[in-house]
């Protein structure tokens, strides 16, 4: 038996948090924050569902999700 057991979801999935307002853009009231990796690192980001503009762009943790211990020092 692996160590590890095989995953049950078919897909990974993202929980997007709501943000209230409107994009400045589109006018859109279709706003959310996720964590995004891109080539710079991890960076949490509030962007519009419906044409993608980018409202704001925060640098996060080094490894995302995972939180490092000297992180909380």
């Amino acid at each position: 038996m692996p160590p590890f057991p095989r995953p049950q979801e078919p897909t990974v999935s993202l929980v997007k948090e709501s943000v209230e307002g409107s994009c400045p853009k589109c006018g859109a009231q279709e706003l959310r924050r996720y964590p995004v990796n891109s080539e710079g690192g991890w960076f949490q980001v509030v962007k519009c569902q419906h044409c993608l503009h980018s409202l704001s762009r925060e640098r996060w943790n080094l490894l995302g999700s995972l939180q490092l211990l000297s992180d909380t020092i």
